[in-house]
């Protein structure tokens, strides 16, 4: 917890509707906050059932429960322009953006965050599986020495829940207004604490698939902003050996989604993507699709300077154990060095972690 938190501290809390939210602000109220649940607006496309509503009304029944005020924000506007179209112009170059390390840096904790704040928000709050630990760093400016808090991001106590690959675009003015009650405990524990507090959504699951579409696979979704086309699936000599659905559906390293003309042969991995030419190529061998050296630009550093020497491993995918590397400082991008060769898709996020602690990361290019 901050050390500037105390009992008369506001936290404004993103109320999702789901448990780890609702937990997050009970746990806040109990400690003696002043407590503001807010729920915030996202795009939806139109040819899908409405689930905003749904979590809308779950949201307003956990600060009716609370009995705390409940506000709305409508960033949907926000939402299509910074995630959704960027997303899209992503997945049309042959990229694999991640909406939800968008969504944290531009909406959450970007729109919603200044909005909070501008509104008298002490601290914006939410459920994710995370946690914020503080450092003094002593800082010599003009021969005066003076003590600074350098706020961390640190793993969460629950390995399989943690979040904090979504979250390396915080910055340290987020990190000081930032609170994330729930990421010093298990998801079991969350859900004891649900069931204890005798929260409307204690039983309600978590969400699964893309969080602005629900249950709608990606291809589905691209498909209606993407002019997809049917194609050549060919294999590292150029021969063509199948046909896919349109490139842009495709990732590095999948081996499901195309058809192969020898429909009993082992398993084959995409180890690359053309949009232009509209081609998929494929290797029976997944050792094929990783690599030992990717490129990651628009790199953001939490701690507001180059911490490249402190990186020790970087992870790639979420949910995956962090690789150790090597890395080096370019002009405009850091050079990685893995140590342990995996799949990377360029558009993906590449997470930097010195330990527990995530130290920043940017997009893989190369």
């Amino acid at each position: 917890m901050p050390a500037m938190a105390s009992q008369a501290s506001t936290v404004y809390v993103g109320l999702s509707g789901g448990v780890d939210s609702a937990v997050s602000a009970a746990l806040l109220k109990e400690r003696g906050f002043t407590v503001v649940g807010v729920f915030i607006k996202i795009w939806q496309p139109e040819f899908i059932e409405c689930t905003w509503e749904r979590d809308r009304l779950d949201a307003m029944r956990v600060a009716a429960h609370l009995n705390i005020p409940f506000r709305e924000i409508d960033l949907s506007a926000e939402y299509k322009r910074h995630v959704i179209n960027e997303m899209i112009a992503g997945y049309t170059r042959g990229e694999t953006p991640n909406p939800d390390t968008l969504c944290n840096e531009r909406i959450k904790f970007g729109s919603f965050f200044n909005w909070a704040r501008t509104e008298g928000a002490d601290f914006v709050a939410t459920g994710h599986y995370a946690q914020i630990m503080q450092k003094s760093k002593i800082k010599n400016q003009n021969d005066n020495i003076k003590s600074k808090n350098q706020h961390r991001l640190i793993r969460s106590k629950d390995k399989e829940k943690d979040q904090s690959y979504f979250l390396y675009a915080l910055t340290q003015e987020n990190l000081a207004h930032i609170l994330f009650p729930v990421g010093g405990m298990t998801k079991r524990e969350v859900r004891r604490a649900a069931e204890r507090l005798r929260l409307p959504v204690a039983k309600k699951q978590d969400s699964q698939g893309l969080c602005f579409v629900g249950d709608v696979s990606m291809r589905e979704f691209l498909s209606r902003y993407i002019a997809i086309e049917r194609g050549d699936v060919v294999d590292l000599d150029g021969r063509v050996v199948g046909e896919h659905e349109g490139a842009a559906l495709y990732t590095i390293g999948q081996r499901h989604g195309f058809s192969h003309e020898k429909q009993t042969a082992l398993p084959h991995y995409v180890v690359s993507v053309d949009t232009v030419q509209n081609i998929v190529r494929v290797s029976p061998r997944r050792e094929d699709a990783t690599v030992s050296a990717i490129t990651v630009g628009d790199i953001h550093w939490i701690s507001g300077s180059d911490d490249t020497t402190r990186v020790k491993a970087v992870q790639i995918r979420y949910r995956e154990v962090a690789s150790p590397c090597r890395t080096l400082t370019q002009e405009t991008c850091v050079s990685v060095e893995i140590i342990e060769p995996r799949v990377a898709a360029p558009g993906q996020a590449a997470v930097f972690f010195n330990g527990e602690e995530c130290l920043g990361g940017g997009i893989i290019h190369t």
